[in-house]
C-alpha cells in the first residue's frame, strides 16, 4: 500500500467510490435546497447543477420506494439507497474483481 503508484493502479476503485459519494451528498444538498429555492426556478444555475447530477438517483429511488414517500423526500431517500447499499455494493464488486486496494502488514 505505500507504493507510490498505489491510487493509479486502483483508478476505477477510486472513481466510482468517490463518485457515488458525491451523488449521495449532492441528494442531501438537493434536499435542503430545495426548501430555499422553488423549483419553478429553472435559471438558478445552483439548482439545475444539483438537479443534473441527482436526477439519475432520484428516479431510481422512485421506482423501488413506495408510494405514500412525498416527491420532496426522495432525494434523502435515494441518499439513503446509495449510500447504504449502492457503494457497498459496489465495494464488494470491487474487491470480488479484484481491483480494490488491500491492506497489507
Amino acid at each position: 500500500m505505500n507504493t507510490p503508484d498505489h491510487i493509479w493502479a486502483h483508478l476505477t476503485f477510486w472513481i466510482v467510490n468517490y463518485g457515488l459519494a458525491i451523488v449521495v451528498w449532492s441528494c442531501v444538498g438537493r434536499f435542503f435546497l430545495s426548501w430555499a429555492v422553488p423549483a419553478i426556478q429553472p435559471q438558478n444555475y445552483i439548482w439545475r447543477a444539483f438537479v443534473a447530477l441527482t436526477d439519475w438517483a432520484v428516479r431510481l429511488a422512485a421506482l423501488i420506494t413506495p408510494r405514500y414517500v412525498r416527491p420532496i423526500f426522495l432525494p434523502l431517500v435515494a441518499a439513503f439507497w446509495l449510500y447504504w447499499f449502492a457503494r457497498p455494493a459496489a465495494f464488494v464488486a470491487f474487491v470480488q474483481l479484484g481491483l480494490a486496494p488491500r491492506l497489507v502488514g
